[in-house]
């Protein structure tokens, strides 16, 4: 396994816009189309990353635990498909139903996203608060294949919790560490 950090993307940047293909509902979704939220959080991940499987639950107990309190949770992948055919739309449809996602679960086919967001691996994590300013880029927690520690989301839902009452995000923040999202050669 390749171990790529997330380039941990300048506080404050506003959330770059975009519109993707839902692999679940097949409906083209965009960073506001719901209703106004009290944060944002934007997960790149894919279905063949051993470090997203490794978390795969807890992003899962993410989507169920965030929503009511007001957070919109959008997941991305954009690794290259042609190279990874393990992440192509419709596989990624079975992978969200299978594992329970409640989310959307979103194609990047051009990459053009994960470039906006300077995403790097999979899984990489972005909180924005309400005016949808970054507040938080970086790990789930200390919990990696093979180390031991339990995967309980606790530096990415202290961020969420911030956000959600109004105090500052840890300036403190640990970059995310996966597999590199796969580019598309030119």
């Amino acid at each position: 396994m390749a171990l790529t950090p997330s380039n941990m993307l300048a506080l404050g940047t506003l959330a770059p816009e975009f519109e993707l293909p839902d692999t679940v509902s097949g409906k083209t979704v965009g960073l506001r189309d719901t209703a106004p939220a009290s944060a944002t959080l934007i997960l790149f991940i894919c279905n063949h990353c051993p470090y997203v499987k490794h978390v795969q639950a807890e992003l899962v107990r993410l989507g169920q635990d965030y929503p009511p309190r007001g957070v919109r949770v959008l997941a991305i992948s954009s690794n290259d498909v042609h190279a990874y055919p393990a992440d192509a739309p419709e596989l990624m449809r079975r992978e969200a139903l299978r594992a329970g996602y409640t989310f959307p679960y979103l194609y990047d086919e051009s990459q053009a996203v994960a470039r906006a967001y300077q995403a790097a691996c999979t899984p990489d994590f972005f909180v924005f608060d309400r005016d949808l300013k970054l507040a938080y880029r970086g790990q789930l927690d200390d919990a990696r294949p093979g180390n031991g520690k339990p995967v309980t989301g606790r530096d990415l839902r202290a961020a969420l919790d911030a956000v959600l009452t109004g105090r500052p995000v840890a300036p403190e923040q640990h970059p995310s560490i996966g597999c590199g999202i796969k580019w598309a050669k030119p």
